[in-house]
């Protein structure tokens, strides 16, 4: 299921779309979406790693040893 999202852009980024998409026989959602879909990782990766080390340092969160997580696990004697 698609949702529509209105954006405003620059009059320059919008011509270079319009010139990408002309010129590849593309439409300029595809282009967007491409752009989007690659972006939107990086920043998941940069913002929420942002958050787990504010919620490390406020006490909201704790890290776990490699022992810890392998006892909580079962995996003792996988080891």
């Amino acid at each position: 299921m698609s949702e529509s999202v209105s954006v405003r852009l620059p009059k320059e980024l919008v011509d270079r779309l319009d010139n990408l998409a002309k010129q590849t026989g593309r439409t300029k959602t595809y282009y967007i979406q491409e752009a989007l879909l690659e972006k939107i990782s990086d920043l998941e990766l940069v913002y929420l790693a942002q958050k787990r080390e504010e919620d490390l340092r406020a006490g909201r969160s704790r890290t776990h040893t490699l022992d810890e997580v392998i006892e909580a696990n079962g995996l003792a004697d996988r080891v």
